[in-house]
C-alpha cells in the first residue's frame, strides 16, 4: 500500500525510499513485529479463553509434556499471520503477481491447519483432519500456485529447474513441473508442520530459512545481481523479500511468547502456513533444490517420520525411540532446551550452506 506512494515523489524527493525493496522490507519486519507486541496478549488470552484445556498433548509423547505442555493454548498461527499480512500488505508492492500467489499459498495452507487445530481442540484428541483431504486441497493450491507461476514466467524458463554449483544447468520439466512444484510446496509445508514440537523449536529455524529466502528472492529479482551470482533471474520476485521480512518480524514477535515455558503454540495453522510459504518462494525463485540444503532441518524431521513409519510397518521396529527425531533426542536424556538450541545451530549452518550455493557455480 505505502509503495503507491512513490507516485508523488516527483512532487515530494523523500518519498522515493520506497522504491528501495530494502527500505520496505526493514519496515515489514518492525510493523509485523510490533503488531505482535501490541496484539500478542489479547490474542493469546482470547484463544486461551475459547479453547479451555488447550492443545491436546500426545500421552504417547515424553512424560514432562503432560506436566509443562498441558492446557497451553494452540491456534499462534493466527497471531503470526496476522502480523505478517498486516505488514505485507502495508509494504509490499501489491501490484506484483508474486505477492499474490505467495499469500494465497500461505492463507489457503493456514486455513488448512486452523480446521485441523480446531478438530484437535474441540474433540481433545490430537487426531485432527482427514490425512487425504487435508492432502488434497494442500496439493490443490500448491498445484494452482504452480501453474500460475508457469504463467509469469516467458517459455521454458518457467517450466525448468535449476541446480546448485553448477552454472547453467537447469532441467525442462515441462507440464510435469506443476506436480513437482506442488509436491515442493505440500513437503515444505508439513516438514515445518512436524518440526513444530517444542517451544521454539520451529519458529526460529523458518526465520532463518525465510532471512535466506529473502536474500535469494531478492538476488534473483535483480538483473545486475543475478547475472554477477549466474543464477536464474526471474523478474518481479525481489518484491517476495517483503513478505520474508513481514515473517522474520511477526516470528520474532511470536517467539516472545512462544519461549520456554511457551504461552501459546503455534499449531498447524502457523506451521503449515509458514512451510508452504516457503516452499512457494522456493518454487518462484527456481531455487527448489536449494530450499532442501536450507531447510535440511526440516526435511530430517520428515525424513525421521518417514524411516520410522516404514520401519514399524515392515518390520514391527522402531529405528528411533520416538519420531519425529527431536523426540528421539529427548527420550535420550538431552533436555528440551538442548534439543531446540542444537537445532538451531543446525538450522544456521545448514542456511549458510544453502547461501554459499549462490556463488560456488
Amino acid at each position: 500500500m505505502l509503495y503507491f506512494l512513490v507516485e508523488f515523489a516527483d512532487q515530494f524527493s523523500a518519498l522515493n525510499v520506497f522504491r528501495y525493496i530494502t527500505f520496505r522490507t526493514g519496515g515489514a519486519i518492525m510493523t509485523a513485529l510490533l503488531f505482535i507486541f501490541l496484539f500478542g496478549p489479547m490474542i493469546i488470552s482470547s484463544l486461551r479463553l475459547r479453547q479451555g484445556h488447550g492443545q491436546p498433548i500426545r500421552a504417547d509423547g515424553p512424560q514432562s509434556h503432560l506436566l509443562t505442555k498441558k492446557g497451553t493454548p494452540t491456534m499462534g498461527g493466527l497471531m503470526i499471520l496476522s502480523g505478517m499480512i498486516v505488514a505485507t500488505l502495508l509494504w509490499a508492492n501489491l501490484a506484483n503477481p508474486y505477492t499474490w500467489i505467495v499469500l494465497g499459498v500461505t492463507v489457503g495452507f493456514g486455513a488448512i491447519g486452523f480446521y485441523d487445530d480446531y478438530l484437535k481442540v474441540t474433540k481433545a484428541s490430537h487426531k485432527g483432519f482427514s490425512g487425504r483431504s487435508r492432502l488434497g486441497l494442500e496439493f490443490l493450491i500448491a498445484g494452482l500456485a504452480a501453474w500460475c507461476v508457469t504463467l509469469l514466467e516467458v517459455g521454458a524458463h518457467g517450466t525448468s529447474i535449476g541446480f546448485p554449483f553448477f552454472k547453467d544447468l537447469a532441467f525442462n520439466l515441462g507440464i510435469f513441473f506443476i506436480p513437482f512444484a506442488a509436491f515442493v510446496v505440500v513437503g515444505a509445508g508439513n516438514a515445518v508442520n512436524l518440526t513444530d514440537g517444542l517451544d521454539g523449536l520451529a519458529i526460529v529455524p523458518v526465520m532463518i530459512a525465510s532471512a535466506s529466502f529473502g536474500l535469494i528472492a531478492y538476488l534473483s529479482g535483480n538483473a545486475v545481481f543475478a547475472d554477477y551470482l549466474q543464477i536464474h533471474h526471474v523478474p518481479g520476485t525481489g518484491e517476495l523479500a517483503v513478505l520474508c521480512g513481514a515473517v522474520i518480524g511477526a516470528g520474532l514477535g511470536f517467539l516472545w511468547f512462544n519461549a520456554p515455558p511457551a504461552a501459546i503454540f503455534m499449531g498447524d495453522t502457523g506451521s503449515l502456513a509458514l512451510g508452504g510459504m516457503i516452499g512457494s518462494i522456493a518454487v518462484a525463485t527456481k531455487h527448489e533444490i536449494v530450499l532442501a540444503i536450507i531447510g535440511g532441518l526440516f526435511v530430517l524431521e520428515a525424513i525421521s517420520v518417514i524411516v520410522q513409519v516404514a520401519s514399524f510397518k515392515l518390520t514391527g521396529k522402531r529405528v528411533f525411540k520416538m519420531a519425529p527425531i527431536h523426540h528421539h533426542f529427548e527420550h535420550l536424556g538431552w533436555t528440551e532446551s538442548q534439543v531446540v538450541i542444537r537445532f538451531w545451530i543446525i538450522a544456521v549452518v545448514l542456511a549458510l550452506v544453502g547461501l554459499a550455493t549462490l556463488k560456488l557455480r
